[in-house]
């Protein structure tokens, strides 16, 4: 599960070939249609290095856009007992579907949508693995799976310039305490402010 709300204004953008089509009608639609050319891109590689598996991921992924405002997460097979009754998320029993809040489509930056969607797109390519998500008793910042996509995405914002203070706030996300949001910064070798 990537970040909850969107950051300040960008100070790099993404990069050049990233489209985003924010005017997408409330529903399912293939992930090519919400960010075209996304699987043209080098991160893609990184997400999923297997050009065969690959041009599945991209062709096979879908979209769910839901009138909430809320974030982006992979939508879970059946529902984790972690969540209990706190979150009701979409479940998606046969597709590998990524749901994205509408506000968070609409309004946030062009640089934290490029991360968030890469980091949920590895996501997807973990879970075909066969791991677990969501594993139960395992901290949100020590998840290997958390961990890996965070890098990647973190990473490749470097290498686009994005500033440690773009990156603090982005990694800034509410379902951690602030004991934990260090530890994820450390990990990903982001400076505390």
């Amino acid at each position: 599960m990537s970040r909850a709300k969107p950051v300040r204004p960008n100070e790099v953008s993404p990069p050049a070939g990233f489209e985003i089509d924010r005017s997408v009608a409330i529903g399912r639609h293939p992930l090519r249609e919400v960010f075209p050319g996304a699987d043209r891109l080098p991160i893609a590689e990184k997400v999923e290095p297997d050009a065969r598996e690959r041009a599945r991921l991209f062709r096979a992924t879908e979209i769910e856009l839901i009138d909430q405002d809320m974030w982006m997460y992979v939508a879970p097979r059946e529902l984790p007992k972690l969540f209990g009754r706190r979150w009701k998320p979409v479940v998606s029993r046969d597709t590998d579907c990524i749901v994205i809040g509408a506000s968070h489509l609409r309004a946030s930056p062009g640089l934290t949508l490029y991360m968030d969607i890469y980091h949920e797109l590895r996501h997807v390519c973990q879970r075909r693995d066969g791991a677990d998500l969501w594993p139960p008793g395992v901290s949100y910042v020590r998840r290997w799976t958390e961990i890996e996509a965070y890098r990647i995405v973190v990473d490749d914002a470097r290498r686009l310039g994005a500033s440690d203070d773009f990156l603090r706030e982005y990694l800034k996300v509410e379902w951690i305490d602030p004991t934990k949001y260090r530890e994820l910064l450390k990990t990903l070798g982001v400076p505390p402010a």
